[in-house]
């Protein structure tokens, strides 16, 4: 987490970002003409070195992204009773875990920053900018992982739910090994922790979907990154 939190603010100027979040649609095609369309959506976690974190593959296209995100193994309470502290600061203020990009579907909780639809101060176009030209670490993400496994491009005829969730986790799987052999991942190393008794917290989900801590984050990063100097977010007149 310290290396990913080091990488993303060097890169993006954003303290405490864990990765971006987003969904990508699958192909699943049958023999019958009105079931040739994407039906299987993937979710996913990518860090700016296109490493996947996290992926979860297997719910219908037709879903949009918040039934899959109430689905999603990433929030399960049994999971994030144990979810370890990694504290940051950003405008003097210190938060107790990294957050992920996403867009603005999503619900306004700590560990989701989404960015601003209709920005009207100066620096809250910066902040809409830089998040945008963050988020697309995960799109890149999908887009590399796409044109090198055309499996996941074409449609997958006739083939189960299960093993297309097979095809897409083992492609994944492939795609963060060949990361680390070439030496483009941020964290190359994987250092085993201690194994611990798991004590699981109730209260931890409740933070993790704080509302508040959501709005004073995104106020807090919006001031950082306010007083940097980064002229690629300077707004243009015709923009204001």
């Amino acid at each position: 987490m310290a290396l990913l939190y080091q990488a993303h603010e060097e890169k993006h100027h954003l303290p405490g970002m864990f990765g971006s979040y987003d969904m990508a649609l699958l192909y699943q095609a049958h023999e019958e003409k009105h079931y040739r369309y994407p039906t299987v959506m993937l979710e996913a976690v990518a860090s700016q070195d296109l490493w996947f974190w996290h992926a979860f593959a297997g719910p219908p296209g037709s879903q949009n992204d918040i039934n899959v995100l109430q689905q999603s193994p990433l929030f399960l309470t049994k999971r994030n009773g144990t979810a370890l502290k990694c504290p940051f600061f950003v405008n003097n203020h210190l938060y107790k875990r990294g957050y992920l990009l996403v867009d603005g579907i999503y619900p306004s909780w700590s560990v989701f920053v989404k960015s601003i639809p209709y920005p009207h101060e100066v620096d809250e176009k910066k902040f809409k900018r830089q998040h945008e030209a963050a988020r697309k670490d995960v799109e890149r993400a999908f887009g590399v992982l796409k044109a090198k496994w055309v499996v996941l491009s074409r449609p997958m005829r006739a083939r189960s739910v299960k093993k297309i969730r097979s095809v897409v986790y083992t492609c994944i799987i492939l795609h963060n090994m060949i990361l680390k052999d070439e030496g483009k991942a941020i964290a190359p190393v994987h250092i085993r922790d201690p194994p611990v008794e798991p004590a699981i917290d109730d209260t931890v989900l409740g933070e993790l979907m704080d509302e508040d801590t959501h709005w004073r984050l995104k106020h807090d990063l919006i001031d950082h990154l306010a007083s940097q100097d980064l002229p690629h977010l300077l707004v243009d007149s015709d923009e204001d």
